[in-house]
């Protein structure tokens, strides 16, 4: 029923709107069979307590919010869900902002969430300068990073730290004969984007190998760009033998433009991603990936913000991705999956 408020449950249950405010409030003060006389009254009339107006009451909405850098990518997907899940079950509720990895839609999505009153914002940064959150950050709002961060900004970080799983993969090439290793980077403003290429290049040199300009594709972290730096890589006189995507959708393009030659993975050129996803199972050959403990990392990111908010503060969290071996890079079918 439109439009019932909480004078008609008073009027209906005969107690004073101000009864009814503390039957909804759970105060203690109120006679059970007052209780059950007004709840019996907001069930009859369906009647919906303000989350809004309460949460001016109390100062507290119970509700964070969620700025991610793309929901179609699935690394982002999972990550969104894991977060959700862990808040429902202490409590909370989650507002999800979608960037598209624009830094622009990015502050638009964190000013309307502060708008809204959350209790916390969990962010996943598009780059490394937002001047919103800086200001938001040095007004003290409850804030943690994810995945991603800003350097210089005195947040608890939540992340994976690829590095190892980075060198692990390049002692897997090595192991398999390649020494031309060419990597599709994703953007240089993003922490993950320089990081994985700074460790790339580090794991190469510990084989003596090097990372030349023209085996550097710089991606976007999104499929259209993988395709396009896998084209450049396919027309130097001297290509690559493996790919490393720095994210999965860049691998899905890679992989695009490999098949749209006519050539095949890994006979012609082998094929290897950061951020493992299910269908990396399903492709032809089935990818060899990096993967990240996603869910984990949500739900210590809703943690790490829940202590924030509650007033006890929180550590950054660093957690460890893993090599996952398939056939993309031509290893038998044995290979783990």
């Amino acid at each position: 029923m439109a439009g019932i408020g909480i004078k008609d449950v008073a009027g209906r249950a005969g107690v004073s709107a101000a009864t009814v405010s503390r039957v909804l409030n759970d105060h203690p003060s109120v006679r059970p069979d007052t209780r059950t006389r007004v709840l019996a009254a907001v069930a009859e009339l369906g009647y919906r307590p303000n989350a809004v107006a309460r949460s001016l009451r109390t100062d507290q909405t119970r509700t964070l919010g969620l700025v991610i850098s793309d929901v179609l990518n699935p690394f982002f997907t999972e990550l969104a869900r894991s977060v959700e899940d862990a808040a429902r079950a202490l409590g909370y509720s989650v507002i999800i902002g979608n960037a598209d990895e624009r830094p622009d839609l990015q502050d638009h999505h964190v000013r309307t969430l502060l708008d809204r009153r959350i209790d916390g914002l969990l962010v996943s940064p598009t780059d490394g300068g937002s001047p919103l959150m800086l200001q938001a950050a040095r007004a003290g709002t409850p804030m943690v990073f994810v995945d991603r961060w800003i350097a210089g900004v005195d947040l608890p970080v939540v992340r994976t730290d690829g590095r190892a799983a980075v060198g692990d993969l390049v002692a897997h090439l090595h192991a398999l004969g390649h020494r031309r290793l060419a990597i599709i980077a994703g953007p240089a403003a993003t922490t993950t984007g320089s990081e994985r290429v700074g460790a790339f290049r580090d794991a190469l040199r510990a084989y003596g190998l090097a990372l030349p300009a023209e085996y550097i594709g710089q991606g976007d972290f999104q499929a259209d760009s993988g395709r396009r730096a896998t084209a450049r890589f396919l027309d130097l006189p001297r290509p690559p033998e493996v790919v490393f995507a720095a994210d999965n959708l860049m691998a899905l393009g890679a992989m695009d433009e490999i098949r749209a030659r006519g050539l095949r993975v890994p006979r012609d050129l082998a094929l290897a991603a950061f951020d493992d996803t299910p269908w990396f199972v399903h492709t032809d050959p089935p990818v060899t990936a990096i993967a990240q403990p996603t869910g984990e990392l949500g739900r210590a990111a809703v943690r790490a913000l829940i202590d924030v908010v509650e007033g006890r503060g929180a550590e950054s969290v660093t957690l460890s991705a893993r090599l996952v071996k398939r056939r993309s890079c031509g290893e038998s079918e044995g290979s783990d999956r």
